[in-house]
């Protein structure tokens, strides 16, 4: 979870990586040499729930009344509110640890997740670095190298820096001349870092560290001296994740290597407008910074302020002067490249699937802009880069699948079309004064392929220059189709399947079903271990669709699945469950529903309306209080896709498909899904109350019910946050409890491992 990505989207999709081994003994041996049912295990499993005091707050919003019994769990300092953790874990510990393959799911898992990770080299100055996990690390370390054949080096390791794995880097960023390493530590998750530099020739620290930082650039100038960042200097009380405070009054500042946070100078500030959060850039040739503010998850301004060629000037001359622009937020703007004052932007602004347009600051009046790269007709343009002096690298979804072009910087025309199987490039390197470029594929069954490109070559042809592999998985097992079903509305929503080649033809495979659908994010095919591992365990099915609200198919795909029209998210995923019953692939009782975030948001409304169509339920970090969401850390941003729900319009909206305030007693019998919730302590993104309020009001209206056997339970991690940096250990933890829940809720039976 890259600060830059956060500023642009805020909600990361949370997708899980583990890997395939070896194991001879029969999973069917390992649960004592009988596979045991449904019946049995619902059974042995009675739950005993908490009794959790419900208050009577009420309070009137737009003339209706609404309950809010659990208001004081809302401080997650007081005592209450800490027997509250200790009676729910009390509950769901003990019942996962019921699992008799919970040790052996944990075995597997480590040994699978046993297998070397890479980053693609990234060159800074005259040397190369790449991230690497040798396997079973909690963080991935940094490793330099004086040539792509040099013997690489350990630069940074992470997992020095805490007993637990708990501290990760979070952003980072080189000076120009690849000196001076500047770095974002976080610590248990939280978004707050601390900002430390490296000297790149020596590996030694320099002695400051810049405090109370978080959602923040990090743009050196490039006389190499020193960075702008942004800071809530203004911000009190704790900044270490566990507060829910909310986040205002960035601002934007200068450091100069060598001296105290003190003495740093104050360069932009809003101070009309507290919920702004200051984005930045220092433009390639070094004379210009580039100041993107954004509000909310979408859309930004646009000023900049040239830069002297001793940065920063004397303090008289500071704050910077800035020249707006773009003053409204109506359209995404990304900074490319530039030639003097001529810079290249990529933006939706009058392009629902983005183009690339030529800004000159010298004249940058909307009417003078001109287009180098059109808006393609039905392709997004993901994101671009410039390299090799004159060549853009320009990354399409097409169908939700990667497509790697190069285009000429100054015509917009095409020169090659890159090979590439279905799959998402994953990450990417080059800058435009080096003539190579390195790139990542993935797909679902592909861990990892990297590719380096010599752009001195004539004809263009990519290497490979490193091949992950996994010992013991055989992609050829299993097959990956690209289908599209109808919505509710009719609408056509492609969906991915993924199974082994031998899928039983029984009409009821256990079937996992991810959805995220929000924030312009794109669900493209990831190469995830655990789901492999799914696929073996259960001789199931992976299906991920990809539902209104992301940026599968550009800004129109985004609007139709937000604000008022959020509830196209929650049809488009009950369709993809009725769909792949339809084909006789499985049936609701064997339907796990899985998202984060905001597909945690997703998984509640699900539940909630269709309790009928699912067998259970895993929510990871969701957003369930849909009306005081916005009260709490960075949660007013989410505005712009959810609306604001202080505006009738919006709560009218929002009130209808709020996960805590739309639990309702089933009818006929039905029972709701077997439901865990997964939150953390240091979650500042989606604070722990949202999970902490829908597990109480959740098993208060149904918990007791005769037909309710299903448990509702909720799993509460310490030391971790939204998703980003958590240590390896701790993630094949949480796999194990899934697995463990998801075996013993819907007393799948488990299929002979493979040799």
């Amino acid at each position: 979870m890259l600060v830059s990505g956060l500023a642009v989207r805020l909600f990361p999709s949370i997708i899980f990586y583990c890997r395939r081994g070896t194991r001879t003994t029969p999973w069917t041996a390992l649960l004592g040499g009988h596979r045991q049912s449904s019946h049995v295990i619902q059974k042995q499993l009675t739950m005993e729930y908490p009794s959790v005091r419900r208050g009577d707050t009420v309070e009137e919003l737009h003339g209706i009344k609404v309950p809010d019994p659990y208001r004081w769990l809302e401080d997650p300092d007081s005592e209450e509110a800490r027997a509250f953790v200790e009676a729910q874990n009390a509950l769901t510990v003990p019942y996962l640890e019921r699992c008799s393959m919970r040790e052996s799911i944990k075995e597997r898992l480590t040994k699978l997740w046993d297998y070397p990770k890479y980053s693609c080299p990234f060159r800074r100055g005259d040397r190369y670095f790449f991230f690497m996990n040798s396997g079973l690390q909690n963080q991935s370390v940094i490793y330099v190298q004086d040539s792509l054949e040099g013997e690489p080096r350990v630069f940074l390791d992470p997992n020095t820096l805490s007993e637990d794995g708990t501290v990760a880097i979070s952003g980072s960023a080189f000076s120009e001349d690849g000196e001076i390493y500047a770095y974002g530590l976080s610590s248990s998750g939280s978004d707050w870092i601390t900002v430390h530099f490296k000297k790149v020739s020596t590996g030694e620290d320099y002695p400051e560290v810049l405090h109370k930082v978080k959602f923040s650039s990090l743009a050196w100038t490039h006389d190499h001296k020193g960075i702008f960042y942004g800071r809530y200097i203004d911000h009190e009380g704790t900044a270490d994740g566990t507060e829910t405070v909310s986040n205002e009054n960035q601002k934007l500042f200068y450091h100069r290597i060598g001296t105290k946070q003190e003495e740093d100078v104050l360069v932009v500030e809003f101070p009309d407008h507290p919920k702004w959060r200051i984005g930045c850039r220092v433009s390639e040739c070094g004379g210009y910074l580039l100041v993107l503010p954004r509000e909310g998850c979408r859309d930004n301004l646009l000023y900049f302020a040239p830069l002297p060629h001793h940065c920063p000037p004397d303090p008289p001359h500071l704050p910077l002067t800035l020249t707006c622009v773009v003053d409204k937020f109506e359209a995404d703007y990304q900074y490319i490249t530039n030639d003097g004052s001529v810079c290249v932007f990529r933006t939706n602004k009058g392009a629902p699937n983005y183009r690339l347009v030529k800004i000159d600051l010298a004249s940058p009046a909307p009417e003078h802009w001109v287009t180098l790269v059109p808006e393609h007709e039905r392709d997004v343009l993901d994101w671009a880069a410039c390299v090799h002096q004159d060549k853009l690298v320009i990354c399409y979804i097409s169908d939700v699948k990667s497509v790697l072009q190069l285009h000429s910087l100054v015509t917009g025309e095409l020169l090659v079309r890159l090979p590439l199987d279905m799959g998402t490039i994953s990450n990417y390197s080059g800058k435009r004064h080096h003539s190579e470029m390195f790139y990542q594929f993935t797909s679902f069954l592909s861990p990892g392929i990297i590719y380096h490109l010599d752009l001195t070559q004539k004809p263009l042809k990519p290497k490979v220059f490193r091949e992950i592999k996994i010992d013991g998985f055989d992609p050829s097992e299993f097959e990956t189709r690209q289908v599209f079903y109808p919505s509710k509305d009719g609408t056509k929503v492609p969906m991915f399947l993924v199974h082994g080649k031998d899928l039983p033809n029984t009409g009821d495979a256990p079937t996992l079903l991810y959805g995220y659908g929000g924030f312009n994010i794109s669900i493209q095919p990831s190469f995830s271990i655990s789901r492999v591992v799914f696929l073996q365990l259960f001789k199931g099915i992976v299906a991920v669709p990809n539902i209104r609200g992301g940026g599968e198919y550009g800004e129109a795909w985004h609007n139709s699945g937000r604000l008022l029209n959020k509830q196209n998210v929650f049809d488009d995923f009950h369709a993809a469950a009725e769909f792949v019953i339809r084909e006789g692939l499985t049936k609701p009782p064997r339907i796990i529903i899985q998202g984060g975030s905001n597909g945690g948001l997703l998984v509640g409304a699900a539940m909630n309306q269709r309790p009928d169509l699912f067998g259970a339920a895993i929510a990871q970090v969701g957003v369930m209080d849909m009306l005081r969401y916005h009260k709490f850390t960075i949660g007013y941003a989410w505005c712009s896709d959810y609306g604001n729900p202080d505006e009738k319009e919006n709560f009218d909206n929002i009130y209808k498909y709020s996960p805590l305030h739309n639990i309702q007693v089933p009818s006929n019998g039905v029972q709701y899904p077997a439901t865990l919730l997964l939150t953390a302590d240091h979650d500042d993104r989606v604070v722990p109350l949202h999970s902490f309020k829908f597990i109480s009001e959740l098993q208060h209206r149904v918990g007791h019910l005769p037909s309710q056997k299903n448990p509702l339970l909720i799993r509460i991690e310490t030391k971790a946050g939204h998703g980003g940096g958590k240590p390896t250990k701790k993630v094949i933890e949480e796999h194990t409890d899934i697995y463990s829940f998801v075996m013993l809720a819907l007393g799948l039976d488990p299929s002979p491992s493979p040799s």
